[in-house]
């Protein structure tokens, strides 16, 4: 009843691999690779007992298959044996690997990292190494000074270890103080790793002084199965949690000005900047939202993809579900934080009019508030001229409220 994808025939043509989900609806549950035997009509889960997703696989030969998966907060190559169903881990390294293709012996990856675009590389399928092959940015990135990027783990309230990225300005002055972004990542499931935009660029958003703090909540990929089904039914519980003790463990640092905190995130993200503005208890002077649920009643009357929200939320309102509970607007009456608010008329996922909802309550309560409006966006900003003016809004915010 799952979601089955991405069929690959062997070398030999006897076999197919696919990814495969087991549940009906749910987007997120764990993405398993089975082997199909054409002759023999049967498959087999040859990744059985891995607690990750596997995607995009490639055959090394009848045996053996090459794979990717998002792991700890980068993304890694492994391989398993189809035979025993034994997955072994091939790289290491802060980056994130994938798609991949083998040719020849050849093993070819696309690298990426939150400093780098992607390029090519080609890995080692003994050793793991992953040496990097194109160079197609190497003449802009030696004029650009990157910032550190730093791996912290912290104890949540609740004693979990919550992973989390830490990406600093450039020229980086432990002696003074930066003012500090926390990043609600979208999904709500799915990675984050090493990934780069022109949109959400951690790199960007260091440049311009401020360090990021970018936690791997409940409910992102790569930390098990369990830490990411977790947030199902539960939007503005143990997430929001795990948001507010990273800011709390970063606001303890000498260098960051615990009296210039932010809060950005698209999608999921966006959600959880209008949730937070509701219960941050003064810890942020800014928020930016973009395309975020705000009303769970009119948003599960308008979304393009019930399936989602009869799993995520636990279905119509008329069933009174407790997620419902987590609606931001239950809380707008405690807003008092500026706040700008992006979305786009062609965004059917979370229609612009959820955004309309939060600039409206906001402008009621007298709170500072702007409302940039794409005609021509959708969920995303996919446009390179819209992304320059998201960019300029973006940072002209900050610098109002931050700076």
């Amino acid at each position: 009843r799952g979601y089955d994808k991405y069929p690959v025939f062997s070398p030999d043509g006897s076999k197919i691999s696919f990814q495969s989900m087991e549940r009906d609806g749910y987007e997120a549950d764990l993405d398993r690779l089975f082997v199909y035997n054409i002759k023999e009509g049967k498959r087999s889960w040859v990744t059985k007992g891995f607690i990750f997703d596997a995607e995009g696989a490639t055959w090394a030969d009848e045996k053996t298959i090459y794979f990717t998966s998002a792991y700890l907060g980068t993304g890694q190559i492994f391989k398993t044996d189809i035979a025993t169903s034994a997955v072994t881990k091939i790289t290491e390294g802060i980056h994130d690997l994938g798609p991949i293709n083998l040719k020849s012996g050849v093993l070819v990856s696309s690298l990426v990292s939150m400093s780098m675009a992607p390029e090519l590389s080609v890995v080692s399928t003994s050793t793991g190494e992953v040496k990097q092959t194109s160079f197609i940015n190497k003449s802009i990135y030696e004029s650009i000074k990157m910032g550190k990027v730093e791996e912290r783990i912290i104890k949540t309230k609740d004693k979990k270890d919550l992973q989390m990225w830490v990406i600093y300005p450039p020229d980086f002055d432990a002696t003074k103080k930066y003012p500090a972004l926390l990043y609600c990542k979208g999904g709500p499931q799915g990675p984050l790793g090493q990934s780069w935009s022109y949109r959400w660029n951690y790199q960007m958003m260091a440049a311009k002084g401020y360090i990021i703090i970018a936690p791997n909540r409940r409910g992102n990929s790569g930390f098990g199965q369990e830490w990411k089904e977790q947030i199902s039914g539960d939007y503005g519980g143990l997430n929001i949690q795990d948001y507010l003790d990273a800011t709390d463990a970063m606001a303890k640092e000498p260098f960051v000005d615990k009296n210039r905190l932010g809060a950005v995130g698209a999608s999921y993200g966006g959600f959880s900047v209008f949730y937070l503005a509701g219960m941050h208890g003064g810890r942020f002077k800014a928020f930016i939202s973009h395309c975020g649920m705000f009303n769970f009643t009119s948003w599960y009357g308008s979304t393009e993809e019930l399936w989602f929200p009869d799993k995520d939320i636990e279905g119509p309102y008329w069933n009174t579900p407790k997620s419902y509970s987590y609606s931001p607007h239950l809380m707008v009456d405690n807003w008092d934080t500026p706040i700008l608010i992006i979305t786009g008329a062609n965004d059917f996922r979370i229609p612009y009019t959820q955004s309309l909802e939060a600039f409206q309550a906001a402008q009621l309560k007298g709170v500072p508030s702007r409302l940039l409006f794409f005609e021509n966006e959708y969920h995303w900003v996919t446009k390179p001229q819209n992304s320059v003016i998201w960019q300029r809004e973006f940072f002209e915010w900050l610098e109002t409220y931050l700076k």
